[in-house]
């Protein structure tokens, strides 16, 4: 499906730009005087980005690829969403083919809905991940009766379960301090994938709750709001109101290894625009914080 408003170059580098400098100016608490860098640190950004295939629902899998390459960004959470991992095996493994040809790696899966207290359901949910050979699932919505199963295919296929917290809409997982009740007797498998807009509308503390996550934060979601409350509004990141330097700086502070997904889910039919202004956004904070970029060699740049 054709973009109605393609993106040249120019545009590209032009919204890049203004967004880095955004960044780099704008970072609360310790912004450098005017026309003066924050000395590198000297070593790798340790922050990974990454895209949740979510954001390019309305794009085929080789409009994606294409507008990864575009980004240079090559690690994906991938959904079964168009065509981009179907579950039926022979589609899968043709997935993974162009996947893996085009130097995309995939580091989770979904979100994966639990909606029922199913063993064969999760078991083919479980199987489907273990063909793509990835070892985090998002899980969107399990219920409390399903996580029984869950722990149990946790053990037996070594596979990681990040819940992702939905927001005030969610009946069970509202914000992270939500999941924490509820798997902090389970296996250490069990974790969270942390959605900063759904928690924030949740009334979550960010900060606290990646602290609280700890070493069973497996995944991260970010999108961002003009509105602390409101879903609908959820703006390109760095133009709302949440605390991306803070973030990453909570993430560094607990040695998180996962991968900051983009999910963006505003403009469905034309999200590359809102797409290029938050990887620069992100990528301006961090470099406003001292990181080295990360080469697209490692998956980001």
């Amino acid at each position: 499906m054709p973009m109605k408003n393609p993106i040249s170059r120019r545009t590209f580098l032009q919204s890049s730009a203004i967004a880095a400098a955004t960044a780099a100016t704008t970072l609360a608490g310790s912004a450098p005087a005017a026309g003066q860098a924050v000395p590198e640190s000297g070593k790798p950004c340790p922050i990974k980005l990454g895209l949740a295939s979510y954001t390019f629902r309305d794009f085929t899998r080789a409009q994606m690829i294409g507008f990864m390459k575009q980004l240079h960004i090559y690690d994906l959470n991938c959904k079964d969403v168009k065509d981009h991992l179907p579950m039926e095996p022979a589609e899968e493994a043709q997935a993974l083919a162009d996947y893996a040809a085009a130097g995309i790696r995939l580091h989770a899966a979904g979100a994966i809905y639990f909606p029922k207290n199913d063993e064969a359901d999760i078991r083919q949910k479980f199987e489907y991940v273990k063909r793509a050979g990835i070892d985090v699932i998002v899980a969107g919505d399990p219920t409390p009766d399903s996580l029984k199963w869950i722990e149990k295919f946790v053990k037996e296929y070594d596979i990681k379960i990040a819940i992702h917290n939905h927001g005030p809409e969610d009946k069970y997982f509202p914000s992270p301090f939500d999941v924490l009740k509820a798997i902090k007797d389970l296996d250490p498998r069990i974790g969270f994938c942390i959605d900063v807009g759904h928690a924030t509308r949740a009334n979550a503390n960010l900060v606290d709750a990646i602290h609280a996550a700890g070493a069973r934060l497996y995944d991260m979601h970010v999108k961002d709001l003009s509105d602390m409350t409101k879903r609908e509004s959820q703006v390109p990141v760095g133009e709302g109101l949440l605390p991306f330097r803070e973030v990453f700086q909570a993430l560094i502070e607990i040695n998180y290894q996962g991968f900051v997904d983009l999910e963006y889910e505003i403009h469905p039919e034309d999200p590359m625009p809102g797409v290029i202004e938050s990887f620069a956004f992100m990528r301006g904070v961090l470099d406003g914080m001292g990181y080295l970029p990360r080469t697209a060699s490692a998956g980001n740049s």
